[in-house]
């Protein structure tokens, strides 16, 4: 079995100093934990995976394409594969669990 504890993960994110760090990969899914700070500025490209978020805790907007959403704690959010997006107007700090089915970087 393989269980995770978010404020471990969260730890070893701000530990590396990173906003993004993967915790889980198998060759069908690969799961990480996002952080993004109010007003920051998510410079991700498009993937080569579905992608899914979860909001955990804060607020903000996603834009995927052309169409802009309104995300909050509890928001689940499909970006499909090679679809434009990006996290933007964050007023709360963002937690987001990723999930990309398969893993992130395969399809590349």
């Amino acid at each position: 079995m393989q269980a995770f504890e978010l404020s471990s993960i969260n730890r070893q994110r701000l530990r590396d100093a990173k906003s993004y760090v993967e915790f889980l990969r198998v060759p069908a899914l690969s799961i990480g934990l996002y952080v993004l700070p109010p007003g920051g500025v998510d410079a991700q490209k498009p993937h080569t995976e579905d992608e899914a978020y979860y909001v955990i805790r804060g607020r903000g907007m996603i834009r995927i394409e052309k169409e802009d959403r309104e995300v909050q704690e509890g928001s689940v959010v499909f970006a499909p594969a090679g679809a434009p997006h990006h996290f933007h107007s964050i007023t709360e700090e963002l937690q987001i669990l990723v999930f990309f089915a398969p893993a992130e970087g395969t399809n590349a």
